[in-house]
């Protein structure tokens, strides 16, 4: 037997077409540059949409709630919410309980914004999936809602 073929074969995922993480952040940026080039035209940054998009599903939470929400840094949750208050579309307000916190709310035009922007999401979705069976769509959404499972369940464990 030669010595090449004793060799253990190279671990595919080492292979950037071949990782699921390499995958995932491609297409993360694709989908997010594909979105942004849309919302843009509203005003609407990729920074900026990622907070519209948890706070208009849950209003009048804490900058550090909103960290954890859109699973960022507390840093990059303070430049994206001032963002959002230069452009008109938050307010912050001082808890009457607790003044050392702050709730981060929408205003008026940043709500009336939801309905211009969501059609862009299906839009972009759509784009992306054109062509894909559905039933390769479900097992893919499958597959990366059980990654996501399993690596925030590591991350948890390591804070522990």
């Amino acid at each position: 037997m030669s010595k090449q073929s004793r060799q253990t074969k190279p671990n595919p995922y080492l292979e950037p077409m071949h990782s699921i993480g390499y995958l995932a952040r491609v297409n993360f940026r694709l989908f997010s540059k594909a979105l942004e080039d849309m919302t843009l035209k509203h005003g609407v940054s990729a920074g900026q949409w990622r907070l519209l998009r948890v706070l208009w599903e849950k209003e009048n939470i804490t900058q550090r709630e909103l960290s954890e929400l859109t699973a960022t840094k507390e840093g990059t949750t303070v430049q994206a919410v001032r963002s959002l208050i230069s452009a008109g579309l938050a307010v912050r307000t001082p808890c009457l309980e607790d003044k050392r916190k702050v709730y981060i709310s929408l205003t008026p035009k940043a709500r009336q914004l939801k309905a211009k922007l969501m059609p862009m999401v299906v839009a972009v979705n759509e784009q992306a999936l054109a062509g894909i069976d559905p039933a390769d769509v479900a097992i893919a959404r499958r597959v990366l809602s059980l990654t996501h499972t399993n690596l925030s369940a590591s991350l948890d464990a390591e804070r522990d």
